[in-house]
């Protein structure tokens, strides 16, 4: 008895000490962050849901490069895909491109240390953002840079949920068709995306890179705006954009876990006749996040919003579109991590035909989905129920 209670003592320091860690680490990110504003921009914006035809498109921009390719993941693999991507690289740095890559250094974890050595001998600058920080190690360990950003010359850009990797081209079986929006840009908001890049850059190397904006011609006539977030103040962004809301929210997502705020505004939304549909994947790549969204997903449905299951493959898509007012496409997932803890980049794009054309892709995807209803849900197994319970206690995590 003596022992056990000696196990639990320890159990309960060690406990208390995680939580006293994570919660000064938080707080001392936040008393020095910074928040950076972008204007409304204005150019062209292509919307991408097939990993084969970005890479086929996407590789062919980094091949047409003339003078700069800036690129950061935040998962690159070991595999054929991310050979072909650092191929590609090392062939544009052989011909005098200066490439500079950023990858997050746990989502990229599995990039061969042989890969980057000879990366670097071929003139690439890479670099690992969010290293631990051994002060605060169990908060900068969940501290992720989730971001997909890719620019071009200064005038192109690449955003949105694909990483690096053969299930993102429909080569993992049980994850495959993948499904996700990704956007290519051109127009004046590329400069936004850089200075980002530079900022992620500088704050991995420590090294100041100076910045020199090229002037991007401004084709198009696509109005939008490039929102950065590190885990402060995305979810009262998201909380406004749902107060405005007078016909319609959808929100495409592969993790529905929203902090109890904006669960809020979506229930006000819905109590004031907005219509609120959620469309989520029905197989999840991570344990637990699926279960640990149905305790918000059946508030809504008790309210009347309408939640969806795709089933055609897995969803990773991370959009939200209110009204004809503006659609999000980007990096965030509707959850804890991404509003809370993970850097991650929006596009905000406020114009007409492209919302249509996006509601039109979501519409598409909610035809191969499944609609959930209350009572399903009330009458899961046991098993669900505990894997419910652990999502609740480790919610912010997830």
């Amino acid at each position: 008895m003596g022992f056990l209670i000696k196990i639990i003592f320890i159990i309960i320091i060690l406990t208390g000490f995680a939580f006293i860690n994570y919660y000064l680490g938080r707080h001392h990110f936040v008393l020095q962050f910074k928040k950076r504003e972008y204007p409304i921009r204005q150019g062209r914006i292509q919307l991408i849901t097939n990993g084969t035809n970005l890479f086929i498109t996407y590789f062919q921009d980094l091949k047409k490069a003339k003078s700069t390719i800036q690129v950061q993941f935040y998962i690159v693999k070991d595999d054929a895909l991310s050979q072909a991507f650092f191929k590609i690289l090392k062939e544009q740095a052989d011909r005098g491109i200066k490439v500079q890559l950023l990858l997050d250094c746990l989502g990229s974890w599995k990039v061969p240390r042989s890969w980057i050595k000879e990366a670097k001998q071929h003139g690439i600058d890479i670099a690992f953002c969010h290293q631990p920080n051994w002060l605060f190690p169990l908060y900068s360990l969940q501290q992720r840079n989730h971001r997909k950003v890719t620019i071009i010359d200064g005038t192109i850009s690449y955003l949105g949920g694909y990483n690096v990797g053969m299930e993102y081209i429909d080569q993992k079986p049980e994850l495959s068709p993948w499904r996700d929006y990704h956007i290519r840009i051109e127009g004046d908001g590329v400069t936004d995306l850089q200075q980002e890049f530079y900022y992620d850059w500088q704050k991995a190397t420590k090294n100041q890179l100076p910045y020199i904006p090229v002037k991007s011609i401004s084709t198009g006539t696509t109005k939008y705006q490039i929102y950065p977030t590190e885990g402060v103040g995305m979810d009262k962004k998201w909380a406004s954009l749902i107060k405005q809301a007078k016909k319609s929210i959808l929100i495409g997502t592969p993790y529905f876990i929203p902090p109890q705020s904006l669960l809020f505004e979506l229930k006000k939304a819905l109590l004031r006749g907005v219509q609120v549909n959620i469309l989520v994947p029905n197989t999840p790549d991570h344990p637990i996040v699926k279960e640990a969204s149905f305790c918000y997903i059946r508030q809504l449905l008790t309210l009347g919003g309408k939640v969806y299951q795709y089933k055609k493959g897995f969803y990773h898509a991370k959009i939200m579109i209110i009204d004809e007012l503006l659609c999000g496409i980007g990096t965030a997932n509707f959850d804890n991590r991404s509003f809370f803890l993970n850097s991650e980049m929006t596009c905000f794009i406020y114009d007409k035909a492209f919302i249509e054309h996006a509601k039109s892709t979501f519409q598409m995807d909610v035809q191969q989905s499944e609609t959930l209803s209350l009572p399903g849900l009330n009458q899961v197994g046991w098993l669900v129920r505990v894997k419910e319970g652990i999502g609740w206690i480790v919610k912010g995590l997830l």
